[in-house]
């Protein structure tokens, strides 16, 4: 059984391959794509596999535009870190799907279902559908609740002049040089914040766009940030995400 893995995460792709040869060992990897663009390339040139595992948000944009630019034809498992309202929706049009981080028992039992029904090519999936209700209703967070021993704090969201990850701990920055450290990763915050005021420059950061003093141009294609308080990590907007930060400096792009 083939199968691949649409992700732009490497630790978590990595991590579910691993998950996949313990619950499935007959199941092969044809590849691992990190972007919309390359994989529409791959299922343009290559036979499509028995099953995709394929995340909601890739650097470049929602995946369900994959699906308008090829038809996809073999059934999809999601992996998502959106809400539960988006969780809802996809329970409702029948589609698999694994909530960040997968757990063991989930995957089996999405693997159990496709192994059992493989009728997923015979019902179009109405991915217009639930792209516009992913879109539809954020549900965004005004304030996030920080616990740090017994103590349990609130912080606007507004406040914060950007999120980061640093030796697999999670942390928020205030404008006013806090720093706290978080429960959510930042593939969940991502779905509770604000995206005309956030933006995920690459795996690392997620910065508010008043926190950007001060832009360099790093290489051809990707972007150094200065950010306020300043921090010691670097700051490089990928390449994958650039076209969609040029977009979102100006109005016009999302996270």
């Amino acid at each position: 059984m083939k199968y691949l893995i649409i992700e732009d995460e490497d630790p978590a792709a990595t991590r579910l391959e691993k998950l996949i040869a313990a619950a499935a060992p007959d199941f092969i990897l044809q590849n691992h794509i990190v972007s919309i663009r390359t994989a529409v390339k791959w299922l343009q040139e290559n036979e499509h596999p028995d099953l995709i595992f394929m995340d909601i948000q890739l650097a470049d944009g929602i995946s369900f535009e994959i699906f308008n630019q090829i038809p996809v034809k073999c059934p999809v498992i999601f992996t998502t870190a959106f809400d539960q309202y988006a969780i809802q929706a996809f329970k409702v049009n029948s589609i698999d799907y694994l909530l960040k981080p997968v757990k063991n028992d989930e995957l089996e039992a999405a693997i159990a279902k496709f192994r059992k029904s493989k009728t997923s090519t015979d019902s179009p999936i109405p991915y217009e559908k639930l792209l516009g209700l992913l879109k539809g209703k954020p549900e965004l967070h005004k304030r996030l609740l920080i616990r740090f021993g017994e103590t349990i704090k609130a912080v606007e969201v507004s406040d914060v002049a950007y999120f980061y990850t640093e030796n697999k701990i999670n942390y928020l920055c205030t404008f006013d040089k806090k720093t706290y450290p978080l429960d959510f990763n930042l593939d969940q915050l991502e779905s509770m914040i604000d995206p005309e005021h956030f933006f995920r420059i690459n795996r690392q950061f997620i910065v508010h766009i008043k926190a950007i003093n001060k832009m360099v141009s790093y290489s051809k294609s990707r972007v150094k940030l200065e950010l306020v308080p300043p921090t010691e990590i670097e700051t490089i907007v990928s390449t994958e995400r650039s076209p969609n930060f040029k977009n979102w400096l100006t109005g016009s792009g999302q996270i």
